[in-house]
């Protein structure tokens, strides 16, 4: 379990790919546990549990969906195992890492956790495209592109599926 999790870590750090993940179902499955419990704690912060589960749902398929979609489009689908993998195990760690930050907002404003989220956004902005473009073998600013699109895509959905999420000031 080491192993991966130091792989994980470099491929946030932008030092493996996702080639360098396995190809297995096994670890995917795990990883979407994973990734849905991290988002749980993350969601339930703000929301009632049957609004959070239904939200884990949706990103799920969203992740999942918007993956497939991708390496159809790029006729890339045999690296889809790899590519879902390492979306999902990178952005469970990147909302780990936010879950303090997180929790600080919930009880008291705070322009550090602001920040900090802000930050960890930018980063799992970046570790998506080093990603989208491995797995496209694309330049990196193309993989980045990728990521935006897909990221906008999601929150745009999101938004529109649970509008309460939207924090207006």
């Amino acid at each position: 379990m080491y192993e991966f999790l130091k792989l994980f870590f470099d491929i946030c750090l932008l030092k493996k790919g996702p080639q360098d993940i396995p190809v297995s179902q096994w670890l995917l499955r795990l990883l979407i546990a994973i990734y849905a419990g991290i988002s749980f704690f993350i969601l339930v912060l703000n929301s009632d549990v049957f609004n959070t589960i239904l939200q884990v749902i949706v990103e799920l398929a969203l992740i999942l969906s918007s993956t497939a979609i991708i390496l159809y489009i790029a006729n890339k689908r045999s690296r889809y195992q790899q590519t879902a993998s390492a979306l999902m195990a990178t952005d469970a760690l990147i909302s780990f890492f936010a879950l303090p930050a997180m929790a600080t907002l919930v009880v008291q404003s705070s322009d550090l956790a602001v920040i900090t989220i802000f930050c960890l956004m930018l980063w799992h902005w970046v570790v998506s495209g080093h990603i989208f473009s491995q797995t496209l073998e694309q330049p990196f600013a193309f993989g980045l592109g990728v990521a935006f699109l897909y990221i906008l895509v999601s929150y745009q959905v999101m938004a529109l599926l649970f509008p309460e999420i939207i924090v207006a000031e």
